[in-house]
């Protein structure tokens, strides 16, 4: 009996033994990844003193573009499609290179507060160079989004602890100062299904384990932090009935709409063609 026992207690102390070691791993990737952010948010701070902000360039004419909405509407293809209509520089979301995106899906509970701290730091990195860029830009989702729409998401759907919130938004409250707003935040918005519909027709396996009750309530977050942003001018597309890929007048439309938004008038030049874009690639 007593060595059965002794089986039983050992058995318990190699299990704790492993969680532990899983533990102490997973906390020292998000002290790689804070140190990170910590150290571009330095130089960041003493680099900009002194500096003009992105939306008040000389000219007048630089814009910074960001492109808002839910996963799967069509952000990074509409990035490419301005990118040459306009001769913007594109800046596109890196989700091939996160870490945790395979493992989120999978275990949100487990792995949210690691995929939100690694987008934080990337999206940072990201709007460094936007800043170091003196042409104009468009971008494939702001930090703004990050915090706004996913993080308190995932706080109110119970995925995210309350430890971990408050942890997250001192780090966003401290490099959000630092950075300058979009000169325009074009909104794609769509529905549940046909999200649906697009994320299926993409090559992104760990995607397809997405529930649309979660589409949905991204949705209505986006919603909510619309309603309340004020720090650029907000174009709002229903991409439903659009196809930008396949369609040359829903192209022009949309490409017409962000024009007059950015102030170029009817008369700007623009291309209504995709050179250089593999439409087989083109992601969200």
């Amino acid at each position: 009996m007593l060595a059965a026992s002794a089986c039983v207690v050992v058995a318990l102390d190699a299990s704790f033994s492993r969680r532990y070691q899983e533990l102490l791993r997973d906390r020292q990737e998000l002290l790689n990844l804070c140190a990170i952010i910590a150290a571009d948010l330095v130089v960041v701070l003493v680099a900009g003193k002194g500096s003009s902000s992105v939306a008040t360039e000389a000219t007048g004419r630089r814009q910074y573009v960001s492109i808002a909405g839910n996963i799967g509407v069509g952000k990074s293809t509409l990035v490419g499609i301005l990118a040459d209509a306009f001769g913007w520089q594109p800046y596109y979301e890196l989700v091939a290179d996160h870490p945790y995106l395979d493992d989120y899906y999978t275990d949100r509970e487990r792995w949210g507060f690691h995929s939100q701290v690694w987008f934080l730091s990337q999206r940072f990195e990201q709007q460094q160079e936007i800043v170091d860029t003196p042409i104009s830009v468009v971008q494939d989702r702001s930090m703004y989004e990050d915090y706004e729409v996913f993080v308190k998401g995932l706080l109110e759907q119970g995925i995210l602890s309350h430890r971990d919130f408050r942890t997250y938004r001192r780090l966003y409250q401290a490099l959000i100062h630092s950075i300058a707003p979009p000169t325009l935040l074009v909104y794609l918005r769509a529905s549940v299904p046909m999200l649906c519909r697009r994320i299926e027709g993409r090559a992104r396996q760990s995607e397809r384990k997405i529930p649309a009750s979660y589409l949905e309530h991204l949705n209505r977050r986006y919603d909510e932090w619309l309603r309340r942003f004020d720090l650029c001018p907000i174009l709002t597309i229903d991409t439903d009935d659009l196809d930008v890929v396949h369609n040359e007048d829903d192209r022009r439309k949309v490409i017409d709409a962000v024009r007059v938004a950015v102030g170029q008038g009817p008369d700007g030049e623009m291309q209504l063609g995709l050179p250089g874009i593999d439409r087989a690639a083109l992601i969200e």
